[in-house]
């Protein structure tokens, strides 16, 4: 990983904060995530991993994707407050992004899941995102595509094929939904023009608020950490102000609604913030409509402070220094077929 350290910023650049140096490390996206043991990657693998990640017949309609909450020819998302799954059904908490989802070490809002693989195996089932009554028959009517049995026998030596083969492969793809080409990452790797006058002076002043104290790492969502082992923070820290309420923000109880347990009350997986510019509404609710918003949000929900109109402008700049330069190519993949059949209606519940 390479890193920057104790960078000098000119008096002229960061104005009101003239002759401060910024003092903490700032550590650049490395170039390709971990990579859990049993899944290694193969060309072979994240090509079929793609297919699936594109194949609505993985929910119970042949309605939704993998793609149609977490959009790869966009932001990784959906742009919507909650996703639609099928039958209309939404849920409860918006779509993260998918891009450098990879570098997580948990993965959901809540944490729940501890890989890329143990993610991709949840909406698969639940009954408001793609809707598969079990795994099992999930595996069934993947398997009854000819196309899908030579690819899996190609990538894992058979042609069986069950739930873990088919999140082992999604998960392989996931993986090479990296950006490490942003203004930040450059600059963070020595290219001094890299970013603005104004996405520097952004930077020193996300530093200075206090947003470190939560956003900090490669990936802007806390220390780097093994696999499975999240890193949490509470939201909201301060209650009384006027967002908590106008944003409803107490009625999700966060990692508490999965483990049951009251030291885990509204407590969260701390977000990436690359690409977060690309990622509106905010919130794990979706109830912050747009980028500014959010940044006063969390000055005064997790800092107790009213960030100034210059503050939130030179963060937000700061924020889209975190976006691509460019995406890896995204091609949309030709999915099997089954002859003179749909694998839908001869294979539904």
């Amino acid at each position: 990983m390479k890193r920057i350290t104790s960078t000098l910023v000119s008096g002229a650049l960061l104005g009101g904060f003239a002759g401060a140096a910024v003092a903490q490390d700032w550590p650049a996206l490395p170039d390709e995530p971990p990579v859990p043991e049993d899944n290694p990657t193969t060309e072979e693998k994240v090509e079929l991993g793609k297919k699936l990640y594109f194949d609505p017949r993985i929910s119970e309609t042949g309605t939704v994707s993998c793609n149609t909450c977490h959009n790869v020819m966009e932001g990784g998302d959906d742009g919507r407050r909650t996703s639609m799954g099928v039958h209309g059904e939404t849920g409860p908490r918006n779509a993260p992004t998918v891009w450098n989802a990879a570098y997580l070490s948990v993965q959901f809002w809540d944490g729940r899941a501890d890989t890329l693989e143990d993610q991709a195996e949840g909406p698969i089932v639940n009954p408001v995102e793609m809707g598969m009554p079990d795994h099992d028959f999930t595996a069934e009517r993947i398997s009854g595509i000819e196309g899908y049995r030579e690819e899996f026998e190609e990538v894992f030596g058979d042609d069986k094929i069950d739930i873990k083969r088919i999140t082992k492969a999604i998960g392989a793809y996931e993986r090479t939904l990296v950006t490490p080409d942003t203004p930040y990452n450059n600059y963070a790797n020595g290219d001094e023009d890299a970013m603005s006058e104004q996405e520097l002076r952004g930077m020193e002043t996300f530093k200075e608020v206090g947003c470190t104290s939560c956003h900090s790492g490669p990936a802007f969502a806390g220390p780097q950490m093994p696999l499975g082992k999240g890193f949490f923070q509470e939201f909201p820290t301060y209650e009384d102000n006027e967002y908590v309420e106008k944003y409803d923000f107490m009625e999700d109880t966060g990692r508490h609604e999965d483990t049951g347990k009251d030291d885990h009350k509204h407590m969260w997986r701390v977000p990436t913030l690359y690409n977060v510019e690309l990622t509106a509404p905010y919130f794990h609710n979706g109830a912050v409509d747009s980028l500014d918003e959010a940044v006063r949000v969390m000055g005064k929900t997790q800092l107790d402070k009213e960030l100034s109109d210059q503050q939130v402008d030179d963060i937000v700049a700061f924020l889209g220094a975190l976006t691509a330069n460019s995406f890896p190519e995204q091609e949309l993949p030709r999915l099997p077929s089954m002859s003179g059949k749909s694998s839908v209606i001869e294979h539904r519940p």
